[in-house]
């Protein structure tokens, strides 16, 4: 007898004992008693019935766990919002082979396999090539491949134990960004559910990575914001602007004058930024602003060249994507060398793009440094680094479109950027569209 049937009755009984002293005391009352015990007892019949019916209900909920792929979803959510790169691929391959009934998992990016765990991991082994045919296919179809026998996972180990998977594309933003592939050691058709399970999982964290690009984003342009203004009062700019100033004061008070009314210009202009867009008229008008501060302070040191196409000078462009660049030309290859230099800036449009050009013929870039200089945090404290401004364009217009540099270590440094152009917004006021063939790549 279980405790909840063992409680309801020790209440009856103690209810019973109750009804048979009062009719005692009032024999009146025995036909009352008589029907009230009839009912006491069937009431609390259905009622323990009742309780064990739905206790027997719960425990067989309990005893059915949930969907495994939404516990994979909610325990690699953490990690894929870093996005896919071998550390997160690790912990989701990790997760899913915890919680799956399958024998291995490998997590691959386009190229290389990021993660492997499970049977056979002394010789499949992650950080190499993807090697399958298979997977090659998937990432370049975006298909799902169900491989039901050894020879077609491709494995040259004579003593693999492998013997089919179901490898199923990751997809970021329609793209096919890479592949998680679920392996058994039984030969044959796999388990629908194994197969079911690669297709959810797959849809999930392709949908993870797109949560994960989207915060990334949203960082890089709240980071970009915050650089660009800390950037633009940089202490160093300020003093060294402020020092060529004074300096005036004395030999040529309205020069000082003429000078300190550019630098208001100049911060106000960075104050009042807002969005990711401007003019190229407005960004111009930036640059020329820093430049007659600099120009200033570096006298007949520093030179400068334009060749802005005047049909573009409308046309929208990311926000600071010129001055950092200029920027990074006078600092790092003019002001270091020896005599004077040249920074030349132009705007063209070449096949629908525009293509800006920032060279100088200074210091150029030596052949330890140039590898670093777009990564994400290198010269970081300088201003707004080229790391920043790339990763903004790419982020922006796509990955085709970061910076490309080109420097030789004496002969001076090029930097590229390309930005898709609206040709409509051209015809409508009355620019011929005209392509310029040059080489920008």
């Amino acid at each position: 007898m279980n405790f909840i049937t063992n409680v309801f009755l020790r209440w009856g009984l103690i209810q019973l004992f109750v009804f048979v002293l009062v009719a005692l005391l009032n024999p009146v009352l025995w036909q009352a008693l008589v029907l009230m015990i009839i009912a006491g007892v069937i009431g609390t019949y259905l009622l323990v019935d009742y309780i064990q019916k739905n206790k027997f209900i719960r425990i067989k909920l309990d005893e059915h766990p949930l969907d495994p792929t939404l516990q994979i979803a909610n325990e690699t959510l953490p990690y894929l919002r870093r996005g896919l790169n071998k550390e997160t691929a690790y912990k989701t391959a990790e997760i899913i082979l915890k919680l799956s009934d399958v024998s291995a998992v490998a997590v691959t990016d386009r190229e290389t396999v990021l993660a492997y765990i499970g049977e056979c991991s002394d010789h499949h082994l992650a950080g190499g090539p993807i090697i399958t045919d298979a997977t090659k296919h998937a990432l370049e179809t975006g298909e799902l491949i169900i491989i039901k026998d050894k020879k077609g996972l491709n494995c040259p180990d004579k003593n693999c134990t492998l013997q089919s998977a179901v490898i199923a594309p990751l997809k970021c933003k329609g793209e096919v960004a890479g592949s998680v592939k679920l392996y058994q050691t039984s030969q044959g058709d796999l388990q629908p559910s194994v197969v079911k399970l690669a297709t959810a999982v797959a849809q999930l964290l392709g949908l993870q990575m797109e949560l994960a690009e989207l915060d990334r984003q949203a960082q890089l342009v709240t980071k970009a914001e915050l650089d660009a203004l800390h950037a633009q009062i940089n202490p160093h700019f300020l003093f060294n602007t402020l020092n060529t100033i004074i300096t005036y004061t004395r030999t040529n008070p309205e020069t000082s004058r003429r000078l300190l009314i550019r630098l208001a210009s100049f911060f106000r202009q960075t104050l009042k930024r807002h969005g990711h867009f401007n003019t190229l008229r407005e960004e111009i008008e930036y640059v020329n602003t820093y430049l007659i501060l600099e120009k200033a302070r570096f006298r007949e040191k520093l030179r400068i060249q334009r060749d802005i196409d005047p049909t573009l000078i409308d046309c929208q462009v990311p926000v600071l994507t010129l001055q950092p660049l200029v920027e990074n030309a006078i600092k790092h290859g003019i002001q270091p060398k020896m005599g004077p230099g040249t920074v030349f800036i132009s705007a063209r449009r070449v096949d629908g793009e525009m293509i800006f050009e920032i060279r100088d013929d200074g210091v150029g870039i030596s052949s330890e440094i140039m590898p670093k200089v777009l990564l994400p945090g290198f010269g970081s404290g300088n201003g707004v680094g080229l790391s920043n401004v790339n990763e903004r364009l790419k982020s922006l217009f796509g990955e085709d479109y970061g910076l490309r540099i080109e420097s030789e270590e004496g002969n001076g440094t090029g930097v590229y950027v390309r930005v898709p152009l609206h040709e409509d917004s051209l015809e409508e006021r009355g620019y011929p569209i005209e392509t310029q063939g040059i080489d920008y790549r």
